[in-house]
C-alpha cells in the first residue's frame, strides 16, 4: 500500500471514538488490569497515547517541516504515562486524549501538505533518517497497535473463564 494522508487521518480521527466506546466507565478491575509484570493496562496505554500527542507526533512533524538544519528528534519517553497520569481517572484520560487528538488532527489538516512534503526527512535517535510519510504512517499504525493491545489485555482477563473455547480464541494465544 502506498501512503495516503486521507486514510491515515481517518484512522487518527477514529481512535478517540473507539477508545471512548470501549473504555468509558470501564470497571476498575478491567481498566487497571494487565497481562503480568512489566505489561500495560488500558489505563496505562491511554496515558501513553496522551504523552505521544503532547510530545511526539506533531513535534517531530514540525522538526521535519522546519527550515532548521538540525532535524534531530528528541528521544521519546515511552514510560512517561506512569508519572503524568497519576491521580487521573480513565475517563479524565479519555477526555484529554480526545481533545489533544482533535487539535493535532486539525493542525495536520491545516498544513495542507503536498507530495513533496512527505519525502522530507528528520533524524530519529534510534533509526536515523526517517521521512514525514513514515512518521505519519507510524502514527496511524501506533494507534492500531495500541487498540489491539487494549483488546488483548482485556481478553486476557477472561483467559481462564472461556473453558474449551480458548482453543478457538486467537487473542488468548499470547
Amino acid at each position: 500500500m502506498r501512503f495516503d494522508l486521507t486514510n491515515s487521518i481517518q484512522i487518527l480521527e477514529r481512535t478517540p471514538v473507539v477508545l471512548l466506546s470501549l473504555l468509558s466507565d470501564l470497571p476498575e478491575e478491567l481498566a487497571m488490569a494487565n497481562e503480568g509484570k512489566d505489561t500495560w493496562s488500558p489505563y496505562d496505554i491511554t496515558g501513553h497515547l496522551i504523552h505521544g500527542e503532547k510530545t511526539d507526533w506533531i513535534e517531530r512533524l514540525k522538526i521535519i517541516l522546519s527550515g532548521s538544519s538540525d532535524k534531530s528528534f528528541s528521544p521519546f519517553d515511552r514510560l512517561a504515562q506512569f508519572s503524568e497520569s497519576k491521580n487521573k481517572s480513565l475517563n479524565d484520560l479519555l477526555s484529554e486524549f480526545k481533545i489533544l487528538r482533535h487539535d493535532n488532527v486539525k493542525f495536520l489538516k491545516e498544513l495542507d501538505l503536498k507530495e513533496v512534503d512527505f519525502h522530507k526527512e528528520g533524524i530519529h535517535p534510534d533509526f536515523g533518517t526517517v521521512t514525514l510519510s513514515q512518521l505519519l504512517s507510524t502514527w496511524a499504525v501506533h494507534d492500531l497497535d495500541h487498540l489491539a493491545q487494549i483488546s488483548r489485555v482485556m481478553a486476557y482477563q477472561y483467559k481462564d473463564c472461556t473453558g474449551p473455547w480458548k482453543k478457538y480464541l486467537g487473542i488468548l494465544d499470547s
